[in-house]
């Protein structure tokens, strides 16, 4: 079994305990995956925030195909498992909990938002550029703001990734200041084999975006959320995240990298019998 594999397994057999009978993509056809419902794969409900949010964005979430099913319907899915985790904190209006897992300082005003637009520059050419980076997940914070890029499967699919395109490096206004970005953009032009794990291309967009957004490259955080597996393949993904927060350290962009099973375990700490719940399904599902 390999590590792609493991994850859909795994998600695979918890529903089973939870006497979910799962479909296939196009109901009666496809590898059984999916559950007849969203919110049979969801903690709790979408809210109509978040559905609002997703619709919008560019990954095709909850677009219904021809069997009335939804990617987010997906055991495995990497968007589900961003709502399970950060959905419920923002339905108490507090994200505490969440910035001290990720060794930040609380802050009582974070607001966030999921699939949030992150223009790579403020004049953008849209035939060269027609869709601007999509963030999983953005914290605004009145001081900075937390971007954070969710990969549960992805990281292990026999999916090719495109690398970045040419047109991102004739825009020179793009790289001033992190010369260690443009190094790494150029040595992954069409083409990202050397990183067949991480997407290093997705996360220099992102990197872009928030440094467009905020014009100084300290007023935010890129954070890479990501999933661990028992298999060489974990081992891989693990070098590729220092390889490239190396590049990007260099330039003085506030880069963090961390685990699902990490922040699970971060989450569950000292926290209170009120939230007991969400934790016990949280270690559960996914440890």
């Amino acid at each position: 079994m390999n590590a792609y594999l493991y994850i859909k397994q795994k998600q695979v057999q918890w529903a089973k305990r939870r006497g979910i009978q799962l479909k296939g993509s196009q109901g009666a056809r496809g590898e059984r995956a999916y559950t007849p419902r969203l919110g049979q794969n969801l903690f709790r409900p979408l809210s109509p925030q978040a559905r609002a949010e997703y619709e919008s964005g560019k990954g095709g979430e909850l677009a219904e195909n021809e069997a009335g099913i939804c990617k987010m319907q997906a055991v495995h899915s990497s968007a589900a498992l961003a709502v399970n985790i950060f959905q419920y904190w923002r339905q108490f209006g507090q994200f505490d909990p969440v910035l001290k897992a990720l060794d930040l300082r609380p802050d009582p005003n974070a607001a966030l938002t999921y699939e949030k637009r992150l223009p790579i520059a403020d004049k953008i050419n849209r035939r060269e550029f027609p869709v601007d980076p999509h963030i999983d997940i953005h914290i605004a914070c009145p001081t900075f703001s937390l971007g954070i890029e969710c990969k549960f499967t992805e990281a292990y699919s026999s999916y090719k990734h495109a690398g970045l395109k040419p047109a991102y490096m004739k825009k020179r206004c793009l790289w001033p200041q992190i010369p260690g970005c443009e190094k790494l953009a150029q040595s992954i032009l069409n083409n990202d084999s050397l990183y067949p794990h991480l997407q290093p291309a997705q996360l220099i967009k992102h990197i872009l975006g928030l440094k467009n957004a905020h014009k100084n490259r300290t007023d935010f955080l890129l954070v890479y959320l990501w999933y661990d597996v028992p298999f060489d393949a974990g081992y891989e993904h693990r070098k590729e995240i220092e390889c490239f927060a190396k590049s990007v350290y260099a330039d003085g962009i506030a880069f963090r990298a961390l685990t699902y099973q990490e922040l699970i375990l971060r989450l569950a700490e000292n926290q209170q019998p009120e939230h007991r719940d969400y934790i016990d399904y949280l270690t559960e599902r996914y440890l």
